[in-house]
C-alpha cells in the first residue's frame, strides 16, 4: 500500500461522522436510483409484452393507391386522400396473397388475418356494444398471447365449435356471462347465436371491456364482410426490428404497415419521461452527498494544514498531496457504490414481492421489476463523477499549501 493511500485512510478518521453521513447518502442514492429505474423499466417492459401479445408487433392494414380520387373505383369502399396524392382503401382485399408475401421476409415468424367490426351482444335480457374480432385460431395464437390470457374455459372448446365465442373479462362481468351460455350477436349482417367457450383477460381496460373473438368464417356473415380482412397481424423474431421492417413490407405489398413502436408511441413516451424524471430526482441524493463530501474534505484541509505542510517539507510533491485527498473521495465512493448496489439488489427483490393489483394498461398482481446491469452501471457512474469532482477542489487547495509560511507561523 502506497504512503499517500495510508495517509488518506488516516485522514478519513479526522471527521468520521461527516464521512459516514456522506457514505450513507451515496449508498441510499445508488440504491434508490437502481430500484426506481428497475421498477419503471419493469412496468414498461411488461406493458410492451402485454400490448404485443394483444395487438401484435406489426399490422398490415389499408391498401395504398395513387391518385386524388376520394372514393374507390368500384364505389364500394371508402378511401381517404392524404398528402402526396396517396389514398388508403380500408382493409386487406387479398389476405392470403399478403400472407404469402410476408412469408418471404425471414424476420416474420407468423401472420394472421383478422376481421374487425361492431356488434351488439344480447344476453340475460341485456344489450352491450362489443367489437367482434374474427380470427383463424391456428394462426392467431402464433401472433398473440391469447392462450395465456384465458382465465376461464378453454380454447380447445372454442376450436371445436364453429359458433364459439371468447369474450373479454369485463364484458363477461358486465353481462353476467358464464362459460357455456348462449348469446346473440347482432352486427351489420345477419344476427347469429354463439356459445361462450372461454373468457380472457389482458389487463388492458379497453380490450377487456369491448373485444370478443369468434371464428373468421362465422364473423363474415355477422359483419357482412364476405371477403378480405380488416388487417393482418404479424409476429417477428425480434420486436425491435419492427420500425425498420415495416417500410419494407409496405413497399413490397402496397398496404399501410404500422410497427408497434409507432402505434404505442404515446405510452412509450410516458414511460420514457417517467424513467428520466425518476433518475433526475433520485440523483439529487447523490449530488447532496457530493456536496457533503466537498464540505468534509475542505474541513479536513483546514484541520490538517500543519500536517500537510510537514508532508511537503518531507518531500511530498503537490501531486502527492492532491492524490491523498482524491484517495479519500475514491475510498468513500467505492464503499458507497458497493454497499449501494447490494442494497439495490435487496430492495429490488423485496419490491418485486410486494402484492399490488394493477388493471388498466396491463394486469399484474405485484410490482414488476427489470433486472438490468446497466442500471447499476449508471448509478455507479453518477456517484463516481459527483464525488470525484467534489474531491478535486479540496485536493487542489491542499496541494497549493506552502510549507514554509505554515511552519514559520506555527513556530511563532
Amino acid at each position: 500500500m502506497s504512503p499517500p493511500l495510508l495517509i488518506a485512510l488516516r485522514f478519513l478518521g479526522a471527521r468520521k461522522r461527516a464521512m459516514l453521513m456522506s457514505l450513507a447518502g451515496i449508498v441510499f442514492g445508488v440504491a434508490f436510483f437502481v430500484v426506481t429505474q428497475a421498477q419503471t423499466a419493469g412496468f414498461e417492459s411488461y406493458f410492451i409484452k402485454t400490448i404485443l401479445g394483444v395487438n401484435g408487433m406489426v399490422r398490415v392494414e389499408d391498401r395504398i393507391q395513387g391518385g386524388r380520387v376520394l372514393s374507390a373505383a368500384d364505389g364500394s369502399a371508402f378511401a381517404i386522400a392524404v398528402e402526396g396524392s396517396v389514398k388508403y382503401i380500408p382493409g386487406v382485399q387479398f389476405p392470403n396473397k399478403v400472407a404469402e408475401a410476408l412469408a418471404g421476409f425471414p424476420e416474420v415468424t407468423a401472420s394472421s388475418p383478422v376481421i374487425r367490426g361492431n356488434a351488439t351482444l344480447l344476453a340475460n335480457f341485456r344489450e352491450y356494444d362489443v367489437k367482434p374480432h374474427g380470427i383463424e385460431l391456428t394462426t392467431f395464437v402464433a401472433v398473440s398471447d391469447l392462450e395465456s390470457q384465458i382465465i376461464d374455459g378453454s380454447l380447445a372448446a372454442f376450436a371445436e365449435n364453429p359458433y364459439g365465442l371468447v369474450v373479454g373479462a369485463r364484458v363477461a362481468r358486465r353481462m353476467n356471462l358464464q362459460v357455456g351460455e348462449s348469446v346473440l350477436l347482432d352486427g351489420a349482417g345477419e344476427p347469429q347465436r354463439f356459445r361462450v367457450n372461454a373468457i380472457f383477460e389482458t389487463g388492458i381496460d379497453q380490450v377487456d371491456r369491448e373485444r370478443v373473438y369468434l371464428h373468421l368464417a362465422a364473423c363474415r356473415p355477422l359483419l357482412n364482410k364476405p371477403t378480405g380482412a380488416s388487417f393482418v397481424q404479424i409476429n417477428l423474431a425480434d420486436p425491435a426490428l419492427a420500425p425498420a421492417l415495416a417500410p419494407r413490407i409496405q413497399q413490397a405489398i402496397g398496404h399501410s404497415t404500422m410497427p408497434w413502436q409507432e402505434r404505442e408511441k404515446t405510452w412509450l413516451q410516458v414511460f420514457s419521461v417517467l424513467r428520466v424524471s425518476s433518475a433526475l430526482t433520485i440523483s439529487t441524493i447523490i449530488f447532496i452527498s457530493g456536496l457533503g463530501m466537498f464540505n468534509t474534505l475542505v474541513m479536513i484541509v483546514v484541520d490538517k494544514t500543519r500536517e500537510i505542510a510537514i508532508l511537503r517539507s518531507m518531500g511530498y510533491t503537490r501531486d502527492d498531496i492532491s492524490r491523498i485527498f482524491m484517495y479519500q473521495g475514491g475510498i468513500v465512493v467505492a464503499l458507497g457504490v458497493v454497499l449501494g448496489c447490494v442494497a439495490a439488489a435487496a430492495g429490488t427483490w423485496g419490491l418485486s414481492k410486494i402484492p399490488i393489483r394493477i388493471r388498466g394498461i396491463f394486469a399484474s398482481d405485484h410490482f414488476v421489476v427489470l433486472w438490468d446491469p446497466w442500471h447499476y452501471v449508471a448509478a455507479a457512474g453518477i456517484a463516481v463523477v459527483v464525488v470525484l469532482v467534489a474531491s478535486y477542489f479540496p485536493a487542489r487547495r491542499a496541494a497549493r499549501i506552502e510549507p514554509g509560511s505554515i511552519i514559520r507561523g506555527s513556530s511563532s
